[in-house]
């Protein structure tokens, strides 16, 4: 009989090798899905870059979220969402990006707008 109580320091009779490995196997498909991310984070960056826009600011984050890319393109604030996939077994990027996910966007750019508008006041309204 294997003791599953609170303070038997065992759960349900799984040992804590077995434990262990789906930690680790956790936690490296997430260090892999974080470098895929950053991966997309570049190549976005590079491409805003090439398409004749001026990086201002990468990951920003405040109490309300983060923002991937806050860029430039002329006097047009530009905020991007990069959604990085390996395939599109779950939808392409684009399906990520829900109707709530958009609001918080906007929101999220009244922020960084805030933050920033001394420096950037030529940024149409």
């Amino acid at each position: 009989m294997t003791d599953s109580g609170p303070d038997s320091g065992r759960s349900h009779g799984v040992s804590a090798a077995v434990v262990c490995k789906a930690v680790s196997m956790v936690v490296a498909k997430a260090g892999v899905a974080n470098a895929v991310g950053a991966y997309g984070e570049r190549l976005a960056a590079r491409y805003l870059v090439e398409s004749g826009m001026q990086i201002l600011d990468r990951n920003w984050r405040c109490d309300q979220g983060e923002i991937d890319i806050v860029a430039m393109d002329g006097t047009c604030l530009v905020i991007v969402e990069v959604k990085t996939r390996r395939s599109l077994a779950f939808g392409s990027p684009v399906e990520a990006v829900s109707a709530v996910k958009a609001a918080r966007l906007r929101r999220l750019a009244g922020c960084w707008l805030a933050d920033h508008r001394s420096s950037y006041d030529d940024v149409a309204d």
